[in-house]
């Protein structure tokens, strides 16, 4: 994919706008997983290092327009990149009317998204973004499939744009498993329903070599097989297009599963082969002998895409499969990649993270990468570069 990469740049001396991806979880102001902050260190380091004087650009949450939106202020932020990169960070709540920012210094705008032309994707708000700069770095993978003001609207405007460390690394992982895979590419998904999953699904069969599938969504195949799954979640409307799947694409189904019939922490799991699950009871995990097969074609793999749960892994009892699928993809000599939300819980739960080779900061936008959609902040840098 042809983008100008922010390490090929001259920076000395310039100002370098930097449109990172800072949503972090907050507890009042207390920031409770700073890991998209830590992920964007090494593009704030690097322009730094390089002599720029550096802007950072983000949103945090959904700011209502009109609203008192004070809870979602970046000041939290600011205070952490402080830390992190043990220099002053300025939080700038007015740079309408311009912004002087010196090399060596680093300020960073208040959230993005009180701007209430950020999502309309506003070409004045763009174009006053752009002034603030001379290149432009999109560095948010996890909002570039947006087409806002500050991820796509900019790149029309800003004199030099280019791709941050951290969105090169995204787009060279997932090139790297869909475009070229070492082959057999196996696809791991799960997650709770099918209708979430139905185009990356489409799309990854006509790639991947074999698809595992668990969680919820592998009910709905289930029962498009002739399985009776009980009390389980399912989607009927889907049936005809999980029959197409099953027919057109390599799906090994669960051989057995774990039931309840009731879900909360306080729930007994019961080991079922997968044609035999009682009426009450519902799919809450796939059982040890389809995890065990599973770990198998994971092991043989040459690349391994992993998107979703196997089963309801936040209960200890529900968790075993998922549990096993993540010792697999961390064990395999395949190349491996991870992303969405539930999936790196389970990796952080299951203390996996640090053996798979690249875990996606992207939930929405990795999903449409891998539907084969174009996503707009990277098609924004293409037309640039």
């Amino acid at each position: 994919m042809a983008i100008n990469k922010l390490a090929d740049l001259q920076l000395q001396n310039k100002r370098v706008l930097i449109r990172a991806d800072l949503n972090v979880p907050l507890d009042g102001v207390t920031i409770t997983n700073d890991l998209r902050i830590r992920a964007s260190l090494p593009t704030i380091e690097l322009a730094l290092d390089r002599g720029a004087a550096v802007l950072i650009v983000s949103h945090l949450g959904r700011p209502k327009a009109g609203g008192d939106n004070a809870h979602l202020s970046l000041e939290p932020v600011a205070e952490r990149l402080h830390e992190l990169l043990e220099c002053p960070v300025v939080l700038v709540r007015d740079w309408r009317n311009g912004l002087n920012v010196d090399p060596g210094e680093v300020k960073l705008l208040e959230n993005i998204r009180f701007e209430e032309g950020e999502t309309k994707n506003d070409l004045e708000l763009a174009r006053a973004l752009a002034s603030l700069c001379d290149v432009y770095v999109n560095d948010a993978f996890g909002t570039a499939h947006r087409a806002h003001s500050s991820t796509h609207g900019i790149a029309k405007y800003a004199t030099e744009s280019c791709a941050g460390i951290l969105l090169a690394s995204e787009i060279e992982a997932l090139e790297r498993a869909l475009a070229n895979p070492k082959r057999p590419l196996v696809a791991v998904l799960g997650g709770s329903k099918i209708s979430g999953k139905l185009e990356v699904i489409y799309n990854l069969k006509s790639v991947a070599d074999t698809m595992l599938v668990g969680g919820g969504m592998a009910n709905t195949l289930l029962l498009a097989a002739g399985v009776n799954v009980g009390n389980s979640l399912v989607e009927k409307e889907l049936i005809n297009d999980a029959m197409t799947i099953l027919q057109t694409a390599e799906v090994p189904l669960p051989v057995d599963v774990m039931t309840a019939d009731t879900i909360d922490v306080k729930s007994n799991a019961f080991l079922r082969l997968s044609d035999d699950i009682p009426s009450r009871e519902a799919i809450v995990d796939i059982g040890p002998e389809t995890a065990r097969r599973y770990g198998k074609t994971i092991a043989g793999a040459g690349t391994v895409i992993w998107n979703g749960p196997m089963g309801i892994f936040e209960y200890p009892q529900f968790a075993e499969g998922t549990r096993k699928i993540a010792d697999a993809v961390a064990d395999t000599d395949a190349f491996t990649l991870a992303g969405g939300g539930d999936t790196i819980a389970a990796i952080e739960q299951f203390d996996s993270s640090n053996l798979i080779d690249y875990i996606s900061t992207g939930g929405g936008a990795f999903l449409e990468f891998i539907e084969g959609k174009s996503l707009p902040g990277i098609e924004a840098l293409q037309r640039n570069s």
